[in-house]
């Protein structure tokens, strides 16, 4: 595991210090290092939006480029892949450097425009076109849990499983019926369905 790694997380939980903005949910010699960041962006059609970025620094970081998943209840799906895929082009200009801070602070002054264009190309975008197979790319998978006994110790566990996959998704409790929903690629959710 890289040493800039480290110090980078470091300086990241002393930036990010209030309550739940910064949380280490993994740290391994051999897989690297998975981490969430919780941040308000301002200023984007007069309301808040809670950004949650789910970054996961391989074990070469910086010399690889993280692995970035992005989550909002304001934002819509399309629209998080959308963050995530600017966050990822803007990686690419800081390859072989720490760069975790740098998109940050990209993504709180740009996700206004990014938000405007995604929904610019959503709109434009009516139909699938031929030749396009759903077949590979994102799945669903929606699990029913019977019971939970260590609720606290239960709800880290699947984020540690669904980070270790790459898997994004919600854990719902409706009265007593308890439901995880996974999305990702397909051979991630394959490895939770057995």
């Amino acid at each position: 595991m890289s040493e800039l790694a480290l110090e980078e997380l470091s300086a990241l939980a002393a930036i990010y210090c209030e309550p739940d903005a910064c949380e280490v949910l993994a740290v391994s010699e051999t897989h690297g290092i998975t981490f969430r960041i919780q941040i308000n962006v301002k200023e984007l059609l007069d309301t808040d939006v809670l950004l949650k970025l789910l970054f996961h620094l391989p074990v070469n970081y910086p010399s690889t480029l993280p692995d970035i998943s992005v989550n909002s209840d304001q934002l819509t799906r399309a629209q998080c892949m959308d963050v995530k895929d600017k966050l990822l082009e803007q990686a690419k200009m800081h390859l072989s450097e720490p760069m975790v801070h740098d998109l940050i602070l990209w993504i709180q002054q740009h996700l206004k425009y990014v938000i405007k264009q995604s929904t610019t190309v959503c709109n434009e975008k009516t139909t699938l076109s031929k030749g396009t197979s759903t077949e590979d790319g994102i799945w669903m998978l929606l699990l029913h849990l019977d019971h939970m006994r260590a609720k606290a110790k239960y709800i880290k566990t699947v984020e540690k499983w669904a980070s270790d996959l790459r898997l994004t998704g919600r854990l719902m409790f409706m009265g007593k019926i308890i439901l995880i929903l996974l999305q990702g690629d397909k051979s991630n959710i394959k490895v939770q369905e057995q």
